[in-house]
């Protein structure tokens, strides 16, 4: 997408538990989209990603002990623009900690999941997409499934580790997953944009609900913006509720 269409309150939750394509989508468990013997690598563009994107299915394959790799391609320092209080330097420090710690409250065994850290240049991942690429390939191996944000998110990071997540595993010979994250805000509930045929839903029991929520509580730094310049949280309450909902969705 050219356009930014990360604006206003987006598409309610009501209105997305009111879609019949989404009621529709056929159902797949974690053993299925990860077999024994194969490694999850969850890429997150940002620290938070992981959870929201993925919350719920990494805590089901960590107790199926599949093996998890995961991999932060930015520290998300530019998350508040302009903000002293939350300055770039402080957030670089800040997000890694909050993810280690929602990790923690996933239940998912920091000493079980390798944590690859990228340091690419947070909303300037695109400028990079070779290097990415390139990136991706040295910490992937052929028998892994690979889960990332989708092509067409609607957040320029989020697609640009979208299409180099693509031609890293077409490289190496490993297995893509696309997770929309974003789309919730500006998609519609029918929207035909969205890759219906390859949706798939994964269900999150309601004790992996409560886990995934407490862990995206971690993210103190998304949760509060800088009254001082009139920023807004990037996590209000209304966007956070779209991101907890009883399933997960895979594009396989």
């Amino acid at each position: 997408m050219n356009d930014n269409p990360i604006v206003g309150h987006g598409t309610t939750l009501q209105a997305w538990q009111g879609s019949a394509r989404l009621a529709a989508l056929p159902v797949i468990g974690a053993d299925l989209l990860v077999p024994p013997g194969s490694r999850a690598v969850i890429v997150a563009p940002h620290p938070d990603d992981e959870i929201l994107g993925f919350g719920g299915l990494m805590q089901q394959l960590a107790h199926l002990g599949r093996a998890m790799k995961l991999i932060s391609v930015t520290d998300g320092s530019a998350s508040h623009p302009g903000s002293r209080f939350w300055s770039s330097e402080r957030l670089s420090v800040i997000r890694p900690q909050e993810s280690a710690e929602a990790v923690r409250r996933l239940d998912v065994p920091l000493h079980s999941l390798q944590w690859i850290r990228g340091g690419f240049p947070d909303s300037a991942v695109a400028t990079q997409e070779t290097e990415l690429t390139a990136f991706f390939q040295r910490y992937l191996r052929p028998t892994d499934v690979v889960f990332c944000t989708w092509q067409h998110d609607g957040h320029s990071d989020h697609e640009a580790v979208g299409r180099a997540c693509a031609a890293a595993t077409q490289a190496v010979g490993a297995q893509l997953h696309e997770v929309p994250i974003w789309a919730w805000h500006w998609a519609s509930p029918e929207d035909p944009r969205l890759p219906w045929d390859r949706a798939r839903k994964v269900l999150l029991a309601p004790e992996t609900i409560a886990r995934k929520r407490h862990a995206a509580h971690a993210f103190a730094s998304q949760l509060h913006g800088d009254p001082l310049i009139g920023l807004e949280p990037v996590l209000p309450p209304h966007v956070l509720e779209r991101l907890m909902q009883s399933f997960e969705v895979v594009f396989l």
